[in-house]
């Protein structure tokens, strides 16, 4: 067997993404609920701004009215359907006591997640983890929070990253970026050992079979992403050890 190379976040995240989705209906308080007890120790989705600026979580961003589309930015909090959770009723729900990634789909909802979280427990910041696709917003929001100590990742592909991953790391430790988001299939024992020799954490999307999930523990990814729970939380006991103890 693979000896377990190793992390910078130890033990390693297991992010539920969208919740226990594989299970319950994404990105409900009721797929969040189950995935924490299901043992994931961090959960993950998307954020949108509604029109009176509350930060709600959803994938798409669009409340569908038979054939009618509208963005979720055209609506009010209060005229959202009640499946759509707000980041507030989550952490009022759930607590704070698990990580948290956040896609930024909105680019105005960093400021809005930053404030609702300071609100409820300032603590939870440093567990929070902000995921932006384009770098120079991932810088800009470097400079905008300061020493807030919210976490950032660029969330990209390898083959989207100009120049070498050498290069990228440099890029993002010269600006206060704390890691990079790739998917499983990019990631390689020595592509994490080479973002790691830099400071940053490296985390893994899309890992859904227990043979992803062990490969991606194994060779030291910091937080690992999963639909399936239940898989997650079998391969995380087998590698790493209880991931709630």
């Amino acid at each position: 067997m693979q000896q377990r190379l190793p992390s910078l976040i130890d033990p390693p995240i297991a992010f539920a993404h969208r919740g226990a989705r594989a299970h319950a209906p994404e990105n409900t308080l009721e797929a969040f609920e189950l995935a924490l007890r299901l043992g994931a120790t961090g959960l993950e989705s998307d954020v949108w701004l509604t029109a009176d600026g509350v930060a709600v979580l959803d994938h798409d961003g669009v409340v569908r009215n038979g054939l009618r589309r509208r963005p979720i930015s055209a609506y009010a909090r209060h005229e959202l359907p009640a499946h759509i959770a707000s980041l507030r009723q989550l952490l009022d729900t759930l607590g704070t006591d698990f990580a948290l990634s956040l896609d930024l789909k909105d680019p105005e909802s960093a400021a809005a997640i930053v404030e609702t979280i300071a609100d409820v427990d300032e603590s939870m910041l440093m567990r929070t983890w902000l995921c932006e696709a384009d770098l120079d917003r991932v810088v800009e929001l470097r400079d905008r929070f300061g020493e807030t100590p919210v976490r950032l990742l660029q969330t990209t592909r390898l083959e989207r990253i100009k120049g070498t991953p050498e290069q990228r790391a440099n890029h993002l430790v010269r600006h206060r970026i704390d890691g990079i988001n790739l998917h499983r299939s990019d990631w390689t024992g020595g592509l994490v050992a080479l973002f790691h020799r830099f400071g940053l954490m490296a985390f893994g999307w899309d890992i859904q079979h227990d043979h992803e999930l062990r490969t991606s523990l194994r060779m030291g990814l910091d937080a690992v992403y999963s639909d399936h729970v239940d898989r997650m939380t079998d391969a995380y006991r087998d590698e790493i050890g209880n991931p709630l103890s």
